[in-house]
């Protein structure tokens, strides 16, 4: 199977100068570039000797993934566009990439400028390289699209790179956490366990009784499992924030008429409901005008969809 190069593409409003340097700076470049922790110039043997460069990309766990890179040429061409080409690699075995090349080009536009990367690299491990890449090559992609769209927030709305990603990342382990709540309380007192208390609190709102009462609370909670599934596959969150604000108050005043005494039980739902609440309020906050990989084109114009 051939592989396709990663290909990301972004209009900046901005001046080609301004991209220019945010990108070429290493201390701006890695601000912005989710690929990349630190990235360190090396001196030049001379003025027209390739730049080289060290670069560290954290993984997670204390483990950091190290290797070397060189601008292997940039030129001005007569319309005005830039391009800068780069061959990177690390000998490091934990990284799946062994070596690649790619550019970034600069393309002046009417209202800013058109900034787009094409790049690929060789894998290592053979054929169970080839497949892990089926799953890193998108991820891949997605980091470096996501990136350019932290970029062209920066440069257009003046936001900081750092808050940018500190929101995104706050909003998905938010996001994380409710998939978990109501994925957990939908399966396992509802379904599994038809825990006697869920049955009652259900009754003493209705008039079901009995096995009825039983059948509706197992409803409840696979439309529990159901609202949890939208919390990983349902992009605009805050809609989501937005119901949740207004229904987790009425949950509380529910179990406090049905069962006035909940109130005192250790872990009940006034502390639960209340601090899911204000989780609510938070992630409502954060999810506005997040950075997103969707933002940026993934194809080359005339490449099949």
């Amino acid at each position: 199977m051939k592989r396709e190069p990663i290909y990301v593409e972004i209009p900046i409003e901005a001046g080609i100068d301004e991209v220019w340097e945010k990108t070429q700076d290493p201390r701006l470049h890695e601000q912005w570039d989710l690929r990349f922790s630190s990235i360190t110039y090396l001196p030049k043997e001379s003025e027209d000797s390739p730049q080289s460069f060290l670069y560290e990309t954290n993984i997670g766990c204390g483990l950091k993934v190290a290797g070397w890179g060189k601008s292997i040429g940039s030129h001005d061409k007569k319309d005005g566009s830039k391009t800068s080409s780069l061959h990177f690699g690390t000998d490091q075995k934990i990284s799946p990439i062994s070596e690649g090349k790619g550019y970034w080009r600069y393309i002046p536009k009417e209202n800013g400028i058109t900034f787009l990367t094409q790049y690929d690299y060789e894998i290592r491990y053979g054929v169970f390289g080839r497949f892990l890449d089926l799953f890193f090559r998108p991820v891949m992609g997605w980091a470096t699209a996501l990136s350019f769209d932290v970029l062209k927030r920066w440069v257009e709305k003046g936001e900081a790179p750092r808050t940018q990603y500190v929101r995104f990342f706050s909003t998905a382990l938010i996001s994380v956490l409710f998939f978990f709540v109501w994925f957990y309380q939908g399966l396992g007192p509802k379904l599994i366990a038809k825990h006697p208390e869920e049955v009652s609190l259900f009754s003493s709102l209705s008039s079901i009784e009995g096995a009825a009462a039983v059948k509706a609370v197992g409803i409840i909670g696979l439309l529990e499992i159901l609202f949890a599934g939208l919390w990983i596959l349902y992009r605009k969150k805050r809609h989501l924030h937005v119901l949740q604000i207004f229904v987790f108050p009425i949950l509380t005043a529910s179990a406090l008429v049905a069962s006035p005494s909940i109130a005192t039980h250790p872990f009940n739902p006034v502390t639960f409901n209340l601090s899911l609440w204000v989780l609510s309020i938070i992630g409502f906050l954060l999810a506005k005008d997040l950075p997103t990989a969707t933002s940026c084109k993934r194809t080359r114009k005339g490449d099949s969809q």
